[in-house]
């Protein structure tokens, strides 16, 4: 008697004989067909090159204005009004401020701090928490119960109030002149951000350190480094990633909303500054000029809008990769 091989039996069988995938090319194939998610990611890949190139792409150098139009705002190219002065050109193409700089050499300069102030933060978030979350986590009992409330006191003080003291409080300081205040930006962003890694580090590391493959490292000789860095680190990298994704939009609002209450990044009157000013300082300059210059309001906040929108969609395609419930069966 002939047996039939149907369609899905083959396509089961071929499937079988196939090499097991890993969990990134799994979820990087995942990933690669959600197109929003793809989409942020090729932004934020052309903003990392604006930031890179900056000094070429930018017409003017944005600290240095123009002394003959000091106190009139240029329109943007396409606006024409009944003052010569005022009149748009592509010289500038978004216009000039209140001392003749251009707008749109200050926006291109000011995508390098947006991207620092949201990646180094980031980091060193990420890597405190997921410290604190593995001890925590790994060595359980006492040293759990103890990081554990030393997390919820942190969680518990308001973010942004912790921000505005630590900046009010420093930014004379020595450490608040470093990088025009990048680096206690850096400090204050990642203090009590980290709460959040901690927390669901531990819960992964509680729940893999149970694992067969865990017990079966340690009975084969395994101390606990080589079993927390080989086997326990890489199973819990998927969800550290997608909360990393969301931590770099939350640090950029954060810089945008202390730069706009003038506690943010210093303003920098060096020609050669790498970082001359920010998203939120221009804000700030444009919310008392936007009657008379629209885009120098305009531009920044339409920026910091579409950074943090293409963060999230990135973050939600990385959770959809990430979710083993989102697998193909």
């Amino acid at each position: 008697m002939t047996t039939v091989t149907t369609p899905r039996q083959l396509d089961r069988d071929l499937a079988l004989r196939r090499p097991p995938r890993s969990l990134w090319s799994d979820a990087w194939r995942r990933f690669r067909k959600n197109w929003l998610a793809l989409l942020g990611l090729g932004y934020i890949a052309f903003l990392a090159v604006v930031a890179v190139a900056a000094p070429i792409i930018a017409p003017h150098n944005p600290v240095k204005s123009d002394v003959a139009r000091a106190g009139v705002f240029r329109q943007a190219a396409w606006v024409r009004d009944p003052n010569p002065m005022r009149t748009g050109s592509w010289e500038y193409p978004l216009g000039t401020d209140s001392v003749g700089r251009d707008v749109f050499s200050r926006l291109v300069y000011g995508t390098r701090v947006s991207l620092v102030v949201g990646f180094v933060p980031m980091v060193f978030t990420v890597s405190i928490g997921m410290l604190i979350g593995l001890v925590a986590g790994y060595l359980g009992g006492r040293i759990d119960n103890l990081l554990m409330r030393f997390t919820d006191v942190v969680y518990a003080f308001p973010d942004l109030l912790l921000f505005i003291i630590m900046q009010v409080a420093f930014q004379d300081a020595w450490i608040g002149k470093l990088l025009n205040g990048l680096v206690l930006l850096f400090i204050t962003l990642s203090l009590v951000s980290w709460v959040t890694v901690a927390r669901l580090v531990r819960g992964e590391v509680l729940a893999v350190k149970q694992k067969e493959f865990v017990e079966a490292a340690r009975a084969i000789g395994a101390n606990g480094l080589q079993v927390v860095l080989r086997h326990i680190v890489p199973n819990t990298l998927g969800p550290v990633i997608v909360v990393a994704a969301y931590i770099v939009p939350g640090a950029i609002i954060s810089e945008a909303i202390l730069s706009y209450l003038g506690i943010g990044i210093r303003p920098s009157v060096r020609l050669d500054a790498p970082f001359p000013t920010s998203w939120g300082s221009m804000i700030l300059e444009g919310s008392k000029a936007w009657e008379s210059q629209p885009w120098m309001l305009i531009a920044p906040t339409l920026a910091v809008a579409s950074i943090t929108l293409a963060f999230t969609f990135i973050g939600d395609g990385l959770r959809d990769a990430f979710d083993p419930r989102q697998a193909e069966r």
